[in-house]
C-alpha cells in the first residue's frame, strides 16, 4: 500500500512539472525572457539548495510605448525542484517539483526594444519566499514598476504649461 501512495506522488509530482514546462513554453518570448532573468537570480542565490523553475503566472501585462518599444510586468511563481542547485538544463521528468517547500513569489518589469531586454532603466527582478511576502512589498513592487514606464523620455512640446 505504501509503494502504491508512493508511486502516485512521484506521478502527480512529475506531471505538475511537465504542465509547468507547457506554460512556461506557451509565455511569449518577452515574458520567458524575464523569467529566464528571476530564474537565473534565484537559482545563483548562495542560500538556494535546489533549483527552481517556473510554476505559474499569476498577472501579465504590457504597455506599448512606440516606436518597438515595450515595457513588461510580470507576476509569477517559482518552485523548488528535486534536483540540487546548478542544475544546467533540468530535465522536469528527473526533477520533479518539491511539495515541501514554499513557492518563491517573484514580480518583474522591464524594458524591451525588438523585444530584447534593454539594460538601462535596469529591470526590476523582486523574488521572495511566499511567507515573507508582506503587504508593502506588494506594493513597493507596484510603485516601482509604475515609475519605470514613466522615467524614460522627455516632455514633448504638448506637456509643457505655457506662460503669456
Amino acid at each position: 500500500m505504501a509503494f502504491v501512495l508512493s508511486v502516485l506522488l512521484l506521478t502527480a509530482g512529475v506531471f505538475s512539472s511537465t504542465e509547468a514546462q507547457e506554460a512556461y513554453t506557451k509565455l511569449t518570448e518577452p515574458y520567458r525572457k524575464g523569467v529566464d532573468l528571476a530564474l537565473q537570480q534565484v537559482n545563483n542565490h548562495s542560500t538556494i539548495q535546489h533549483h527552481f523553475l517556473f510554476f505559474k503566472s499569476l498577472l501579465m501585462s504590457d504597455i506599448n510605448g512606440g516606436f518597438n518599444v515595450k515595457y513588461y510586468y510580470h507576476h509569477f511563481n517559482l518552485k523548488a525542484t528535486k534536483c540540487n542547485r546548478g542544475t544546467v538544463d533540468p530535465d522536469p521528468k528527473k526533477c520533479a517539483f518539491r511539495n515541501d517547500r514554499p513557492l518563491i513569489d517573484c514580480a518583474i518589469c522591464y524594458k524591451t526594444f525588438e523585444d530584447v531586454i534593454e539594460k538601462d532603466p535596469k529591470p526590476y527582478v523582486h523574488c521572495v519566499h511566499k511567507p515573507l511576502l508582506t503587504e508593502d512589498m506588494k506594493k513597493t513592487r507596484v510603485d516601482l514598476c509604475n515609475t519605470l514606464s514613466y522615467r524614460e523620455g522627455s516632455p514633448t512640446l504638448l506637456a509643457t504649461i505655457g506662460k503669456n
